[in-house]
């Protein structure tokens, strides 16, 4: 009941979508309940845990059922010291029972290795939802920031036009030249273009979001702005953090002790087992008779061709792999998360930068744009100081939404999907 309600409110989310706003959340939650990595990650569990099903079938007694009928069996019998066949039908029936009493830990053994598969598969669930979610914010935050850059650059645009339109009406005035009407002109050519390539990196974005989320956007998306604006300090305790939490860490964790167990199991196949044994069989050949067996039997395994030896080692190997692969993942996340949290300390000093050459080319571009009309100030400049704005704006957007990625980058290693 709970989960029909839960997807009950996901369609009515999704259907709404061209009405509210979309949230960072409704993204998010939309694409962690559709897409099919997380389907196929929840199957993997399934199969995992009927993987230790049937280990651990090995603990429960095995009962067969068995026949056989032959239609001509000869017999010899004798008489007198002499043999004599006599050729006759034959049948029986019978049903066993095998109990495994004892094979030195290597059942018990291979049904905590499969369990301990289910578990990684688990994990392995909440790993591709943490990257779906890191991968949803990215699109989420590019959205938010390649739709600022359309404003940014409309308003170019627009200042462009305006400087154009002024230009023409001073050079009828003979205050200007011609060269000054053509170079704006060509600044509103090269403004235009540069407000399509925006508008196509968005687009670009809302239908990458779209297809994660399984739903068509609207064309008129309103987003959460504030989603740049993150203010996290990063701890001391950030690598402790990952590496505690990390569920790639966890699963190659799992993965050492699986494969020492693995290890275990086929090293205990060396000393064989005891069984107990039960029968119960039913002949009609040249006599009619019942056949009962109950006993205990151990089996050793003496030569197999050096196979049992071969997977010991096999095994051996793979635990040995599996402790480097653990180490090499724990380093490989410290470099990253170093070069993040550098990262992450730059852009906080960009943002700053950004945001002093924006006021100062503010101010820069409001004394040229009154200089240039007094003809104190020639349009190479006044151009000069514009693209100043221009790109200041969107050197801000920029370092913002990098500070911002690298952010999201560290709560994916810590596990987070929210």
């Amino acid at each position: 009941m709970l989960k029909q309600l839960v997807w009950i409110v996901i369609l009515l989310s999704a259907t709404s979508l061209s009405a509210q706003m979309l949230t960072l959340k409704t993204a998010i939650d939309r694409t962690l309940a559709y897409h099919p990595d997380v389907k196929t990650f929840m199957l993997r569990i399934r199969q995992a845990e009927q993987g230790y099903n049937a280990a651990y079938a090995d603990y429960l007694p095995q009962i067969d059922l068995s026949a056989t009928y032959s239609p001509t069996q000869t017999f010899a019998l004798p008489q007198n010291g002499v043999f004599h066949t006599v050729d006759k039908e034959a049948w029986n029936a019978g049903v066993m029972l095998h109990q495994k009493v004892w094979d030195f830990a290597k059942t018990s053994s291979l049904v905590e290795a499969s369990k301990i598969d289910e578990d990684i598969s688990k994990l392995s669930l909440e790993e591709v939802r943490a990257l779906l979610a890191y991968k949803v914010k990215s699109l989420y935050e590019l959205l938010v920031v390649q739709k600022e850059a359309i404003s940014v650059r409309k308003k170019d645009l627009e200042s462009k036009k305006a400087f154009y339109a002024q230009s023409k009406a001073l050079v009828r005035q003979g205050l200007k030249t011609r060269a000054d009407a053509s170079r704006f002109l060509a600044s509103v050519s090269a403004a235009e273009e540069n407000l399509a390539i925006a508008k196509a990196a968005y687009e670009k974005a809302k239908m990458s979001l779209s297809l994660y989320m399984g739903v068509s956007l609207p064309e008129n998306l309103a987003l959460q702005s504030g989603t740049l604006k993150k203010n996290v300090r990063v701890g001391k305790n950030v690598e402790r953090e990952v590496l505690d939490h990390n569920y790639r860490v966890r699963m190659d964790r799992n993965t050492v002790e699986k494969n020492r167990l693995l290890h275990q199991a086929s090293r205990s196949a060396h000393f064989g087992s005891i069984d107990l044994v039960a029968s119960h069989t039913r002949l009609d050949t040249l006599n009619s008779y019942n056949s009962d067996y109950v006993g205990v039997s151990y089996n050793l395994p003496l030569y197999h061709g050096g196979r049992l030896t071969a997977q010991e080692q096999q095994a051996k190997i793979g635990y040995q792999i599996a402790q480097e692969q653990r180490a090499s993942t724990a380093l490989a996340l410290k470099e990253e998360l170093s070069g993040l949290v550098i990262d992450i300390r730059r852009y906080d000093k960009t943002i700053r930068s950004k945001k002093a050459q924006l006021d100062s080319a503010r101010k820069t571009r409001k004394v040229l744009e009154a200089r240039y009309k007094e003809g104190l100030a020639t349009y190479i400049e006044l151009l000069d100081s514009t693209t100043l704005v221009l790109n200041a704006k969107l050197g801000l957007l920029e370092a913002c939404y990098s500070r911002s990625l690298a952010i999201d980058r560290i709560d994916y290693l810590k596990g987070k999907t929210k």
